[in-house]
């Protein structure tokens, strides 16, 4: 009983910081549509 007392206080925090992490990826611009777009066709074009 008493590690629910350590559990639980540390999975909050360990959402918090998932939570976090995702709202900084999102305020930055990492999943916009045309750099998707662009990685997509990137592979398909000849370098050389």
């Amino acid at each position: 009983m008493d590690i629910l007392f350590l559990l639980i206080p540390l999975s909050v925090v360990l959402v918090l910081l998932i939570l976090g992490v995702f709202g900084w990826a999102l305020y930055n611009g990492q999943w916009e549509s045309e750099a998707l777009d662009r990685e997509g066709q990137r592979i398909l074009e000849d370098e050389s």
